[in-house]
């Protein structure tokens, strides 16, 4: 089975040296489920590109968390940024 055919949308985001990727995907039972996945290109010494993949999985259960603590942080930074 190929793993994109329960991937139901994606988006990019390019950021200086990353690249993240959000995806919506589905589980066999319909249950929508979120891959959040962190590329960076890397450089060995011979000078081989490679790119290192972190990826996290976020299930329906932990959206509302997972949203709440993401704001909370991004809060607490734009306080910090205005003292």
């Amino acid at each position: 089975m190929n793993n994109d055919q329960n991937e139901i949308y994606s988006k990019v985001v390019r950021a200086g040296k990353r690249t993240y990727f959000f995806d919506i995907k589905t589980t066999k039972s319909n249950d929508l489920y979120i891959t959040l996945t962190e590329s960076k290109k890397t450089f060995g010494e011979d000078g081989d590109g490679n790119y290192q993949k972190h990826k996290i999985f976020l299930y329906k259960e932990d959206f509302e968390k997972f949203r709440e603590g993401l704001d909370d942080v991004l809060t607490k930074i734009e306080e910090l940024k205005n003292q």
